[in-house]
């Protein structure tokens, strides 16, 4: 073993792996080696020495008091201090007493153990790496070519050096790919299968989705001058994003929609034509329950505050009979993604559009519901 320390740092080279990493898989391949082709119940260690360019596998002896319980069914791992003071009289209790081995006098076999061991353990340090660099990129967009679509219609994708996987339900509807397409997605989550390796699960139908692809798009999303505070989507029919400004003189929904809705309409096309409608946010939920439903004039919000953390805080929303249907939207649409994006339950409470003040007045709660359009007046 005389190129050890070349063959370590061949390895961790052609590998992109840590020379410390690579060593204690050696290390370690050595040692349950040395258990297989020795005896499983006793200790042994290695150690790497790089300037004599050695490696050293030895059995591992720790020294005990004479009347030890250790020494029991005579452990060959321990060693009273009387027996040990016979071999060094130097040692006392705690200390080790080690016995060099030769690997190259276990036989052949302990060769193709020893290559099998540390193959393993190497891949073992590939897998981590690459879980540790992928969970890092988990809600960030990542393309690559599809490479084979099985019979329940979930997508393979190489992704540099791991496959990702395009389950069918992550799909917007609608969609159909074939092997050779390229296609983006978001990490949605990383694991290790026992059988495949490491898998990253990516998806199109999350709202990480949309707002990557808007980054893309927009600069000043890119420059955190405007902010997306919250998302939801119904995939490939419609969405909501809700977004501020960390600048006055930056207006957050002209610069996510651009000139002619020039970037909107960019990333609607990349998810088969979704609608995304774009809403100023407001730290007042009553406020942002209001803008959330647009286009539907909001009369009244009453927001009442969850209970406690498993409970959804619920907003009872007071329209006018003409402003139903917008609230309610096609097939429920509106109201559901409004509900999604501010995290609120939203009950319509419907009015006659002609009332005099006094009917209005007895019919809010003015404790705990606010006018939003004179809240509004205050935020401008």
């Amino acid at each position: 073993m005389d190129k050890i320390i070349d063959i370590i740092d061949s390895i961790a080279y052609e590998k992109g792996l840590k020379v410390s990493d690579v060593e204690v898989a050696l290390k370690d391949a050595l040692i349950k080696t040395a258990k297989k082709m020795i005896n499983p119940d006793l200790c042994f260690d290695a150690e790497i020495d790089r300037p004599r360019k050695r490696l050293k596998l030895f059995q591992k002896i720790e020294v005990v008091p004479n009347d030890s319980n250790l020494l029991e069914n005579e452990n060959k791992n321990f060693i009273s201090l009387d027996e040990a003071k016979k071999v060094d009289s130097s040692l006392d209790v705690g200390d080790f007493l080690e016995y060099d081995l030769e690997f190259e006098h276990l036989g052949r076999n302990a060769a193709t153990i020893l290559h099998s061991n540390l193959e393993y353990n190497i891949q073992r340090y590939l897998e981590e790496n690459l879980l540790t660099k992928y969970k890092d990129k988990v809600g960030k967009i990542v393309s690559g070519n599809i490479t084979y679509i099985d019979k329940s219609e979930n997508t393979y994708i190489e992704i540099g050096e791991v496959k990702g996987v395009l389950p069918r339900k992550n799909r917007i509807k609608g969609e159909h790919f074939k092997v050779g397409d390229v296609i983006k997605a978001v990490v949605k989550s990383v694991n290790i299968d026992k059988a495949k390796g490491l898998m990253v699960e990516i998806s199109r139908t999350t709202p990480k989705f949309l707002e990557a692809l808007l980054k893309l798009e927009v600069p000043e999303l890119k420059d955190e001058k405007v902010i997306i505070e919250a998302s939801a989507r119904i995939p490939g029919e419609r969405a909501k994003i809700a977004l501020s400004t960390t600048e006055a003189n930056v207006d957050p929904i002209g610069a996510v929609v651009g000139v002619k809705g020039v970037r909107i309409n960019a990333v609607s096309s990349q998810l088969k034509g979704e609608n995304i409608d774009c809403v100023e946010y407001s730290a007042v939920p009553e406020i942002f329950i209001s803008r959330a439903l647009s286009p539907a004039i909001v009369k009244s919000v009453q927001y009442i505050k969850p209970q406690n953390y498993n409970e959804k805080a619920k907003a009872i929303v007071t329209i006018t009979a003409d402003q139903k249907s917008k609230a309610i939207g096609k097939s429920g649409l509106n109201i559901r993604l409004a509900s999604m994006l501010t995290k609120t339950d939203i009950e319509i409470n419907e009015i006659e559009a002609v009332a005099n003040a006094n009917n209005d007045s007895s019919n809010i709660n003015e404790e705990r519901t606010k006018d939003t359009t004179s809240l509004e007046a205050l935020f401008k």
